[in-house]
């Protein structure tokens, strides 16, 4: 059976973590340690985020709450539901873009960008 990536699922279940999903934490694990390792080689810097960590946290939780009701993220929705012709993968992409597209031109008229 195949099974798309839907990272933001296998991060909730590490949170919930009942031992048959062992697989979801050695994944998860090795996301981190790729980009670490780079770190520490010298391949790559970190960047300058001036964001306060408040913010982050915010956003990251906003966005886990996002997939959580919508079924899925963005990008899943957008390459893996539409490759698959889904409906709701083709209603859900209509609506990020139209919410995106609304929301940088308030954004814009309002004087914030």
């Amino acid at each position: 059976m195949a099974r798309s990536l839907a990272l933001a699922a296998l991060s909730i279940e590490l949170f919930f973590f009942r031992g048959e999903e062992s697989w979801t934490v050695w994944f998860v694990f090795g996301l981190m340690l790729g980009p670490a390792v780079m770190l520490v080689l010298g391949w790559v810097s970190l960047p300058n985020i001036d964001i306060d960590w408040g913010s982050i946290i915010v956003g990251g939780l906003l966005v886990g709450m996002g997939t959580k009701v919508g079924s899925g993220c963005t990008s899943g929705h957008g390459v893996c539901g539409m490759g698959r012709l889904s409906v709701r993968s083709f209603v859900a992409v209509a609506v990020f873009m139209s919410v995106g597209v609304m929301t940088v031109l308030l954004m814009r008229l309002g004087g914030v960008l």
